[in-house]
């Protein structure tokens, strides 16, 4: 009893002096937590921080940031290590029981690190993935169930991109194409797209296009997203968002200079700087002109680009973001050509027409332009809450367009016709306030988003022509290119009102940690459409819900992880008055998609894999049944998809991917191509670049080679005309070096003659050289 009464004393003194200890320690120690970032406002992670003398060491996470929660009260003094960077010491005084903020600029940039990144993992890396934008959330790629493509500006330099048409092809399954109106449109998964969204917000290029000059890097989400971005902005196939420059706290000025094959001449400029001694207020323009002739005899590309942003720090609360981009283009359309069932033609490759001829002069061109405003203000509520407004102008207009067509009687018969439209002003406003915010139920974690957006969109059609017959020529004989004269002289010129919409949308996400390992996604939208009353034609309104579910578990944590989603989208429809008088009112067609697969960031996150199954139903499709609409048609595209992106060792970069497509028509008011394979829809299509750049002598000398292959793909749904197959190929030589860069790239080595989807002929070899200046 005395042994058991002696035990139980000291047990108690034990416990006493440990408190004590404890308290005194906590009463005499401070925290201390900051950020580090290169001079150009990127995040390092990696660097090894540590409070001298103390034997206290950390690493900063993927954002950037440390802490230190127990440090001993008084002076001491911080350093930084990173790489082969010089090191940082700073001295900070500590109050005990307080917390102090100590942040980092490591004055290299990154553009300068460049060469340290491809070897290191840490610094910009061909696997980083980290988005805002994907989920509405800050959410790492191997915690999001969906699955999406990055395309980096570190990969468009390699590749010397100067275009959107060539960037996205590093989505696997992408293949682009430009519209006959000169828009861009991009397939994956069976489904055309534009190219609708910037920083997370509608845009347009439709009509006028657009340059690269102002990207940061290119988001392509895979599957129907109209859950967080709604149908104006996604198609069923996915979203490609454009995340613009931003300004950073420091001057920098990089000038670059691109010539190469048809004339092409490009000239771009990129100046940022503080405008302000505290740094508070960053500005920041980028600016291109481009100018170039087409491979054919006929056509040509001339666009300028105006980009300047600026970042208003209020308080460290409430921050302002301003941007804009006034883009102008005057240039040819490609020739729309269409195929009669007795042609018998299969393909464009049967045509007796030279590869390089054009039927029309390029007088016939068009004179498009489009401004965009963008603000946003993003105030921090608390250290977990925050609230982003948003509000973002799209003005996009046609002074004219003139577009050709060839509709082909025979391999040697064509009939010449030219369409015009324009002026035409088409206005997009949309406002949205965001809620971001992080908190727990019990034992659960949640990453919650609430918002609410509002688009209005107004539109005229001031004079328009119909498409007019020209004549009808034999191409093996002598014929001249068609003027804009002699469509003029004959062109009926029309005008069309263009009823005003306006669509209501709320939608809440929230992503529930059940573990550290294991996490669900739910998500729901709900749209309100109305579009007013234009002539005799009535106006109308309609509701449609857009849910999102996603699951991941997380094999190896923060390495592998197992994902599983359903996603929802869903487009409106106007109702249609049907032969007898009575007037169909349609429901959105919707489309589902269930997907499962893995994710992987391996080796320190320089490399990541992704690999996934996909189905997705296209239910509520329209058709015509002895004149009258039926809403019953179906659709089913299903497949795989493959990526890997990284720096896997030293001086390596590697970008590949492949996709299979099986899309399908499953119920049509033709029963003839009912089990037909959908137009547009390759089934197989695969990327593959790479990039190695010497690390010892010669550092900064490199070799790139890549290729594109895509399979046949029907440009009719009978299935009897297609795009033939094709694989090109492509190499670059650069000398990358802090101050400058020299590029040489060749393009289409093989000089193969191909289409695309939309059936454009295709430049065949060509080589382009660009020269970079950095201040």
């Amino acid at each position: 009893m005395k042994k058991t009464l002696s035990n139980l004393s000291f047990s108690m003194i034990l416990t006493a002096l440990t408190l004590f200890t404890v308290q005194a320690l906590a009463q005499n120690t401070a925290s201390v937590s900051g950020t580090i970032k290169t001079a150009d406002g990127q995040l390092l992670e990696g660097v090894t921080v540590s409070v001298t003398g103390l034997k206290l060491v950390t690493s900063t996470n993927d954002r950037g940031e440390y802490r230190f929660n127990r440090v001993q009260a008084g002076t001491q003094i911080i350093t930084t290590k990173y790489l082969s960077l010089e090191s940082q010491n700073k001295e900070v005084t500590l109050t005990a029981g307080q917390h102090t903020r100590l942040d980092f600029v490591m004055m290299e940039t990154s553009k300068q690190l460049e060469a340290v990144s491809i070897s290191s993992g840490r610094v910009k890396t061909l696997a980083d993935k980290k988005s805002d934008y994907v989920a509405r959330m800050p959410l790492k790629n191997l915690e999001n169930p969906q699955v999406y493509t990055v395309i980096s500006k570190e990969l468009l330099k390699q590749q010397i991109s100067i275009d959107i048409v060539n960037a996205v092809q590093n989505t696997p399954g992408a293949v682009a194409y430009t519209f006959p109106a000169g828009g861009v449109g991009i397939a994956f998964r069976g489904f055309i797209s534009g190219v609708n969204a910037r920083n997370g917000m509608e845009t347009s290029a439709s009509r006028s296009s657009l340059d690269i000059s102002n990207v940061e890097r290119i988001e392509v989400l895979k599957g129907p997203s109209g859950t967080l971005f709604g149908s104006a902005v996604s198609s069923f196939g996915g979203v490609v968002n454009l995340v613009t420059k931003k300004p950073f706290d420091t001057t920098s000025v990089e000038v670059s200079y691109t010539a190469g094959s048809y004339n092409l001449n490009r000239l771009t400029a990129d100046v940022n700087t503080p405008l302000d001694k505290d740094k508070t207020v960053l500005f920041r323009v980028n600016l291109a002109s481009n100018r170039e002739a087409s491979f054919l005899n006929y056509g040509f590309n001339n666009t300028y680009t105006i980009a300047p942003s600026l970042i208003y720090k209020s308080s460290d609360k409430l921050t302002f973001h301003f941007d804009a981009e006034f883009f102008n283009a005057k240039n040819t359309r490609r020739t729309y050509n269409t195929y009669t069932a007795a042609s018998g033609l299969r393909t464009p490759a049967e045509l007796q027409l030279d590869y390089t001829t054009s039927m029309f002069h390029d007088d016939n061109n068009g004179k498009t332009s489009a401004s965009k405003f963008f603000a946003q203000a993003e105030y921090i509520i608390s250290g977990n809450w925050k609230s982003t407004t948003l509000f973002s102008f799209v003005g996009e207009d046609v002074d004219y367009s003139y577009q050709s067509y060839a509709n082909w009687l025979s391999p040697t018969r064509a009939v010449r016709q030219v369409g015009m439209w324009g002026p035409i002003s088409n206005n997009f406003i949309n406002l949205q306030q965001n809620f971001n915010g992080k908190f727990s139920t019990g034992g659960i974690k949640h990453n919650f988003l609430g918002g609410i957006n509002y688009r209005y969109y107004d539109g005229s059609r001031r004079a328009g022509g119909n498409v007019v017959t020209l004549d009808t020529i034999n191409v093996t004989s002598n014929f001249a290119p068609i003027r804009r004269k002699a469509v003029d002289a004959i062109m009926p010129l029309y005008t069309t009102a263009i009823a005003d919409q306006q669509t209501l949308s709320a939608y809440a996400s929230d992503v529930i940690n059940v573990t550290d390992r294991l996490s669900a996604m739910l998500s729901l939208r709900v749209d309100r459409f109305e579009r007013k009353k234009v002539g005799n034609t009535a106006g109308y309104k309609q509701t449609a819900l857009s849910p999102k579910l996603g699951l991941v578990y997380q094999v190896v944590k923060d390495q592998v992880s197992l994902f599983g989603n359903y996603m929802n989208g869903f487009q409106n429809l106007a109702p249609v008055t049907q032969p007898d008088g009575s007037v169909l009112v349609l429901d959105p067609v919707y489309a589902v998609q269930y997907e499962g697969g893995v994710k992987a960031e391996l080796l320190n996150r320089k490399l990541s894999i992704t690999a996934s199954y996909y189905n997705i139903d296209i239910d509520n499709a329209t058709r015509t049944e002895a004149n009258f609409t039926v809403q019953d048609g179906k659709q089913r595209s299903k497949g795989i998809d493959f990526e890997v992106t990284g720096n896997p060792v030293a001086g390596l970069s590697i970008v590949a991917g492949y996709a299979y497509n099986d899309n399908r028509i499953v119920k049509s008011s033709n029963a003839a191509i009912e089990g037909n394979k959908a137009t547009t829809s390759p089934e197989n299509v695969a990327n593959f670049w790479a990039t190695y750049t010497l690390q010892n002598r010669l550092k900064g000398l490199g070799f790139g080679f890549g290729a594109n292959y895509a399979d046949k793909n029907f440009f009719t749904a009978d299935n009897t005309f297609y795009m033939p197959s094709y694989t090109v190929y492509s190499g670059t030589v650069f000398y990358d070096q802090s101050k400058w860069r020299l590029g040489v790239k060749l393009n289409n080595i093989s000089s193969k003659k191909y289409w695309d989807i939309g059936g454009n002929s295709q430049a065949p070899r060509n080589v382009m050289a660009s020269l970079s200046f950095r201040f």
